[in-house]
């Protein structure tokens, strides 16, 4: 039994879980933070040591905390769209790339609510681009403003998993990730059909159990 004055720690299973809710329910919402992130992918042809197909580049990068996450960030109130805010977030990790390419309404894939550790609102979106549009990102991406600051750099993510059973997908799920941005990847690649399902299910196993 707790002593008086003695303060009483929920455990994570006690917590809230975030839970799904459509855009226009989240916009609605008083009180709560919204966040906009993205997935940026493109189709490639690629093969690791001329026999691993590389299937898609999948850009995340490394924040200035130590934790991978996917570009994007706090969208303003002052900011007309939830669109609007995540692209003036891309400029200035991702650097000059985005005063052309914008993420869209028709980007967009989810929002989930949390409640804790405060209450905020994450909104989804993934677009494809062409792979020098992606080659162009990682080129400018060191001339942007939040480059060293917020953005430590930014990296591919590996869809194959390698002999070991644990090298590649694998290995770079058992990462330390921001937020809910593992389960935006998972659910990124589950409903783009970037890999199969049983794929996806065996590099979380072994992710786990390596």
């Amino acid at each position: 039994m707790a002593q008086a004055g003695q303060q009483i720690r929920s455990s994570p299973e006690d917590r809230p879980r975030p839970r799904n809710v459509a855009k226009e329910e989240a916009l609605q919402l008083e009180g709560y933070r919204h966040a906009c992130h993205v997935m940026l992918y493109s189709p490639t042809t690629a093969k690791l040591f001329d026999r691993i197909p590389i299937r898609y580049v999948i850009l995340m990068m490394m924040r200035f905390d130590g934790r991978l996450g996917f570009p994007g960030g706090f969208v303003d109130t002052r900011d007309a769209t939830l669109e609007d805010g995540l692209n003036r977030e891309l400029l200035e990790e991702l650097g000059s790339t985005f005063n052309t390419l914008k993420v869209t309404e028709k980007d967009y894939k989810s929002s989930q609510v949390r409640e804790f550790p405060q209450k905020g609102v994450t909104h989804f979106y993934t677009k494809e681009l062409k792979l020098e549009e992606i080659a162009a990102i990682e080129k400018e991406g060191v001339c942007a403003k939040d480059h060293g600051l917020e953005v430590m750099g930014l990296v591919r993510v590996p869809l194959y998993t390698l002999r070991d059973g644990f090298g590649g997908l694998p290995a770079f799920l058992s990462n330390n990730f921001i937020g809910n941005s593992k389960s935006q990847l998972l659910y990124g690649l589950r409903t783009l059909r970037l890999l199969r399902e049983d794929q996806i299910q065996d590099a979380m196993w072994a992710s786990q159990n390596s």
